[in-house]
């Protein structure tokens, strides 16, 4: 079968219960770091030592260590193994989940948190997807784990106020703890073992590479993005709350009440504009006026979350863009970073994203104890602002996707010619063939891609000394698969 022909053919049974089981213990883990998000601001008033600049810190110090941890876990895995990295991550963060549950103090919760994102399993758990996959179907794999992360915010936002009063502040760690070892069971009983593990330059960063993406300013933007808008929504929470509970009197526990249909109403809001920013090729803008949407919502938030029906608009405002800005940014990434450097760009992406998480609960929990709730959210709509400036300046991005073509191992000089070739292709925007992992990067826009083109171009014999492609039939030593 060529590379070609294998992009039409479904995910063998082994490749979806590999990519369904990761995205299960993905989701796991992120619903462990996000439910205690809708309730810890006013539960956290039960806890010893506690002021609101520390229960922002507690909020978002898994923030610092999952930036500091999670591209040496990746590094790790590599040397030691994929499995044994994700199963002592996750054994950290449930130790962290532990020492949370069992601490009274602002203090120890902030450092079972901080550990807690010391089991930085996430790059593994993409190292391990990419393992298990062919390239030609790797990003429907890396799309079941992104998917899961939206679901286990929602499932987050909802759920966490309902245990919460069923089990206190201790018992929802002591779920999360749980929810880890249930992650390692799914690891070692449905997950499939890889039959090679090696680099991938699709889901991994590699570090001689930083320079190059650290340089890139169209990159550099979609990097502060994901840290402006991780920092907004970690300091939000810090004080959103606060607001049910004290202004409009809603208990805890009916908190769910709020968040469930404004996520239901926010998810579908956002196709349409999905599909205009994909399908109409509009995505700077659409990008941009969401942005726009974000400061709006924190500026009304400051001044018109009186009211119950007031705070429901905003919120429906403000997570319909959240939605939307979540999926579009890694979504640009994609289509803006060298393709084999995707790996590298995700990395430094994430990174920033944490540190955004932490940035925006240290900060906003400082604001919210010095100068109230209403600083937070003008802090926030300011940050907005000030990202929205910086987006303006950027290019459109094309309107290209990623695809992975398995070449079989070749020489220098063929994946070289081979790489030649393929840039000729109608609708191949990008191409690096990396001969000694047998592996095509292309950049394509499937619209205007020629697929009998490339497909002509795969399959054509390269010898190792020739200049160009020769005839089929002629000799040329290479097999294709």
């Amino acid at each position: 079968m060529s590379p070609l022909s294998e992009i039409d053919t479904p995910m063998t049974p082994t490749e979806l219960r590999a990519s369904a089981s990761l995205a299960a213990i993905y989701m796991l883990r992120m619903i462990g770091m996000f439910l205690i998000l809708p309730v810890f601001a006013v539960m956290s008033r039960d806890l010893s030592d506690a002021t609101p600049a520390l229960v922002g810190l507690a909020i978002s110090a898994y923030g610092l260590t999952q930036a500091v941890f999670q591209i040496p876990f990746g590094l790790w895995s590599d040397r030691y193994g994929r499995k044994k990295l994700i199963a002592l991550g996750l054994l950290i963060f449930a130790a962290g989940s532990a020492v949370a549950a069992g601490s009274d103090s602002i203090y120890g919760i902030i450092a079972g948190r901080a550990l807690q994102g010391a089991g930085a399993v996430a790059a593994v758990v993409m190292a391990l997807a990419a393992d298990l996959t062919r390239e030609e179907h790797r990003t429907k794999a890396m799309a079941m784990i992104g998917i899961s992360i939206g679901i286990s915010f929602a499932l987050s936002m909802v759920t966490g106020p309902v245990l919460t009063r069923w089990l206190g502040l201790s018992g929802l760690f002591w779920i999360i703890a749980v929810l880890a070892l249930v992650a390692i069971v799914v690891l070692f009983t449905i997950v499939p073992n890889p039959v090679v593990s090696r680099f991938h330059r699709d889901a991994e960063a590699r570090p001689a590479a930083f320079a190059d993406v650290l340089k890139n300013p169209e990159l550099l933007r979609l990097d502060f993005g994901i840290f402006c808008l991780h920092l907004i929504l970690t300091a939000t929470f810090v004080v959103l709350p606060v607001l049910l509970k004290d202004r409009l009197l809603m208990d805890t526990a009916t908190h769910w009440q709020v968040y469930l249909p404004v996520f239901v109403l926010a998810m579908g809001s956002m196709v349409p504009f999905v599909i205009l920013a994909e399908k109409k090729r509009r995505m700077k803008t659409v990008f941009v006026a969401f942005i726009g949407l974000v400061a709006l919502a924190d500026a009304g938030f400051a001044g018109l979350s009186t009211t119950f029906w007031g705070l429901f608009i905003l919120l429906y405002l403000f997570f319909t863009a959240f939605n939307l800005l979540e999926a579009t940014l890694p979504s640009m990434i994609s289509k803006i970073a060298p393709p084999d450097l995707k790996g590298t760009a995700m990395g430094i992406y994430s990174t920033a994203q944490f540190l955004g998480a932490f940035a925006g609960g240290a900060g906003g929990g400082w604001l919210h104890g010095r100068f109230g709730a209403e600083a937070v959210f003008v802090y926030c709509a300011g940050v907005a602002a000030l990202w929205l400036l910086v987006a303006m300046g950027m290019k459109p991005p094309r309107h290209v996707s990623t695809l992975l073509l398995n070449t079989g191992v070749l020489e220098p000089g063929q994946a070289r010619r081979l790489a030649e070739a393929l840039r000729t292709v109608a609708g191949v925007a990008e191409a690096v063939v990396q001969g000694d992992e047998g592996v095509a990067y292309l950049k394509v826009d499937r619209h205007q891609l020629d697929r009998i083109a490339l497909g002509n171009a795969l399959t054509l014999p390269i010898t190792p000394d020739s200049t160009t492609l020769t005839p089929e039939g002629e000799s040329n030593g290479l097999t294709r698969y």
